[in-house]
């Protein structure tokens, strides 16, 4: 990697695969066997490439019978999600479940309640409907970006509404069932084999705060939370996990229309975020990112505030349960 004299350059972000893989391969095996003392590791995998490069990881450091892959979908699932992540349970020759937890979202009313709170600003909007949320990219404006909905009526026309906080923030609840669902049934595995949770993020969407905090952002371990978006890709390369999945473009698979992670979070693409994640985290100025990343240098010092804008406000997804008094810590 890269100093932080000079300018910053494509190869910032280059790993030395190999090397890489050892180093997850002697680090795994202690955190699941020795400190946890976990026999195995649930992964829920999705068909993107973080999953893929988790449960491979997995497999590569614990061997595939220490390996279970769960395939989690609902009913607005995207429709090569299943397909994608057969493909990689083939390919790694691991177990897997397949649970559909649309029945337990539609008790818990997640459907329903996401609905009502997108009728506040779309009064015709029904469950025959479909929508998504997207986010202005931060290089657009210099005003604060609001979030807005899309949706798509029956017949294939389509609106988008600004949101106001308060439906913003139901929508958001509402959906959140989803990966709460998933992680409730991925602990109950975990406790049925005395195994390991691992989690998916990477650096990018730790760092970010891209998660649901008891959602997709609980885990025992996550094993890729170190590496950048650019670097979890490398390595897929290096475990070989198919094409199909590698090409993917990174999506959300949250909402009933098709959405990527940059019209909804991260407003820029991830290559670039992760130039500037880089160059924020190793004190390297905006005037010397512009080349790599593309960028006027305004526009790296835009994405440099909402990166902290960001970081300010998902902090608390990374804090433990508060305490009145300290309580000292059990020593395993």
């Amino acid at each position: 990697m890269q100093a932080a004299d000079g300018p910053l350059t494509p190869d910032a972000l280059r790993l030395d695969p190999p090397a890489a893989l050892t180093e997850i391969a002697n680090t795994l095996p202690e955190l699941v066997f020795r400190r946890l003392r976990k026999r195995g590791a649930i992964v829920a995998v999705s068909g993107g490439i973080d999953s893929s490069v988790a449960a491979a990881l997995c497999v590569h450091a614990l061997g595939a019978d220490r390996v279970l892959a769960l395939l989690l979908p609902e009913s607005e699932s995207s429709g090569d999600t299943l397909d994608l992540s057969n493909l990689l349970v083939e390919h790694l020759g691991i177990e897997s479940i397949v649970e559909d937890i649309t029945p337990i979202l539609d008790a818990a009313g997640c459907y329903q309640r996401r609905d009502e709170a997108i009728r506040t600003v779309v009064a015709e909007f029904s469950s025959e409907w479909k929508a998504k949320l997207v986010l202005p990219s931060v290089l657009a404006s210099k005003r604060l970006p609001v979030f807005s909905i899309v949706v798509e009526s029956p017949a294939g026309e389509r609106t988008q509404a600004r949101l106001t906080a308060d439906a913003y923030r139901s929508v958001v609840a509402a959906t959140n069932f989803k990966q709460r669902t998933r992680k409730m049934l991925e602990y109950y595995h975990a406790d049925r084999l005395d195994w390991a949770v691992m989690g998916t993020p990477n650096r990018l969407e730790y760092d970010q705060g891209f998660f649901v905090k008891g959602g997709d952002g609980l885990a025992d371990v996550k094993p890729i939370a170190h590496l950048y978006k650019t670097q979890v890709y490398q390595l897929a390369e290096e475990l070989g996990i198919p094409e199909e999945i590698r090409s993917r473009p990174p999506t959300t698979d949250t909402y009933s229309l098709p959405q990527s992670q940059e019209e909804f979070y991260f407003s820029v693409p991830y290559n670039v975020l992760d130039l500037c994640l880089y160059a924020l985290n190793n004190s390297i100025p905006a005037d010397a990112v512009t080349d790599a990343a593309g960028l006027a240098e305004e526009d790296v010092e835009r994405v440099f505030r909402d990166i902290a804008s960001k970081r300010r406000a998902t902090a608390y997804l990374h804090e433990r349960p508060l305490l009145i008094e300290p309580v000292p810590e059990i020593e395993s």
